[in-house]
């Protein structure tokens, strides 16, 4: 299996403009640059679509999770911060938090915690990152 992303960049560094897409089309054209990464101007940014997909994947694996250990989610909702920071040679994401509330009917809070850290230790998109990985959990009655 295969997925495409690809990006159109214009110009330079500071003063270029790129455009997202995905072969999807969730994403046609969306607009990104060093404004929307840098300086918190509209349009996307890398670090953004790194935690939609991490998030996504977190949360796949662990539906997967939970069904091979007898539990269903009602809900889950996750997100995950990157961070990107100035470093030696330039920029590297030296961390990413994910965030997890779940209503998981007949789970304990221990039971979400052990399965959560399986999930977060096996989606595919945690296996590709080399940073460092954290995990909060609350799970709602």
């Amino acid at each position: 299996m295969k997925r495409k992303g690809s990006v159109v960049w214009q110009g330079g560094i500071k003063d270029g403009k790129g455009e997202i897409s995905t072969e999807s089309g969730a994403l046609a054209s969306y607009p990104y640059g060093f404004a929307s990464r840098f300086e918190g101007q509209k349009g996307s940014n890398p670090e953004e679509l790194i935690g939609a997909a991490h998030s996504a994947c977190f949360t796949m694996a662990l539906s997967l999770i939970l069904g091979e250990a007898g539990f269903t989610a009602e809900k889950m909702e996750t997100s995950a911060v990157v961070t990107l920071e100035q470093v030696e040679n330039g920029y590297a994401i030296t961390a990413i938090h994910l965030a997890l509330t779940a209503k998981i009917p007949g789970a304990t809070k221990e039971d979400l915690d052990e399965l959560a850290a399986k999930a977060k230790v096996g989606c595919p998109v945690s296996k590709v990152l080399d940073t460092e990985i954290t995990l909060d959990v609350t799970l709602e009655d």
